[in-house]
């Protein structure tokens, strides 16, 4: 065997510590928050290229868009006939004549190539629940958390994992001397 040759590619050690700044930054930040506001970070982990951000509450909504396309006036109406006892074809008639005809197919459409293309399990009702929890954890007293939003694999069926990040109590120290 020959002599080792640097390889054709750079291997730079994994940037754990930097996540590590930056989540205990913004662990910091929503610690010393006075109020609950859109301004609020939260964190998002790319893993696939282990990228890790902190973004604005507010800014939430449009880098990472739920999935409202269930939430259509025409198929809402259209569940709430078949919860009152209708069949799919009275129901569907009745939503075409409440909509027309076109507005219900498109509203259809719309919500099929939103399964197709997959939203990782982000829909209106999981993004709204996340604001809802946020604040709830803002506002009870208690500890804050931090909410670390792990992104699925782009192209998987995989939902959006969610996790929430807490302070440490006591910083942590050598206990040998």
């Amino acid at each position: 065997m020959g002599p080792m040759v640097d390889a054709p590619y750079r291997t730079d050690p994994l940037p754990l510590e930097q996540h590590r700044q930056l989540a205990q930054s913004q662990l910091t930040t929503l610690v010393e928050a006075d109020r609950f506001h859109g301004r609020l970070p939260v964190l998002l982990l790319d893993r696939c290229w282990l990228r890790l951000e902190s973004i604005a509450l507010e800014d939430l909504g449009g880098r990472l868009p739920p999935d409202a396309s269930a939430e259509a006036p025409e198929l809402v109406r259209f569940r709430q006939l078949r919860d009152l006892g209708l069949d799919a074809a009275a129901a569907e008639q009745r939503c075409w004549a409440d909509f027309g005809r076109t507005a219900c197919q498109e509203a259809l459409l719309r919500f099929w190539r939103a399964q197709d293309r997959g939203h990782h399990g982000w829909t209106l009702d999981r993004y709204l629940a996340f604001l809802r929890d946020y604040r709830e954890r803002f506002e009870t007293g208690g500890q804050r958390a931090l909410p670390l939003i792990v992104l699925a694999r782009s192209g998987s069926d995989d939902a959006h994992g969610l996790h929430w990040l807490l302070q440490p109590m006591h910083p942590m120290r050598h206990t040998c001397a």
